[in-house]
């Protein structure tokens, strides 16, 4: 076992379920940016959106967990406005599904969680229909 690791197993229990769920890396990620938040905004709500927006820039979120995405970088219109424009400006978030992935990914996606025939739907359907199949796959295993 390595190191870090280590630290991610650690940590699992201090993070929500789905991100317990998901690789070292998206662990270490949420729980470092949230310590590093709640030093600069304290213990509240923006410290954990200022977790979630960094774990949304390496991963997205498939089923009940969080897997690595094929590109860094913001997942929908929210996370690409930034701070402070974020905060001022909000707009709906994706629940963690990469809306900027290439369509061939998307459909990928939708089915992987269960979408049926998302070739179908335009973008911004498939895109709340992944979140919809997210959101039941999460509330599954939460029941378990």
């Amino acid at each position: 076992m390595t190191d870090k690791h280590e630290q991610a197993e650690q940590w699992r229990d201090d993070v929500p379920s789905t991100i317990a769920r998901s690789d070292d890396k998206a662990v270490r990620t949420y729980k470092e940016t949230l310590e590093s938040a709640e030093e600069t905004y304290g213990d509240g709500e923006r410290a954990h959106r200022t977790a979630y927006a960094a774990l949304k820039h390496t991963h997205e979120k498939v089923g009940d967990h969080w897997e690595p995405k094929e590109h860094r970088g913001p997942s929908d219109a929210q996370a690409a406005q930034g701070a402070p424009e974020s905060v001022r400006g909000r707009r709906e978030t994706a629940q963690g599904v990469d809306a900027n992935a290439s369509r061939e990914h998307l459909d990928q996606v939708a089915h992987r969680v269960g979408v049926a025939e998302p070739e179908k739907l335009d973008r911004d359907d498939e895109v709340r229909a992944i979140e919809k199949a997210n959101a039941r796959a999460t509330a599954r295993a939460r029941r378990r």
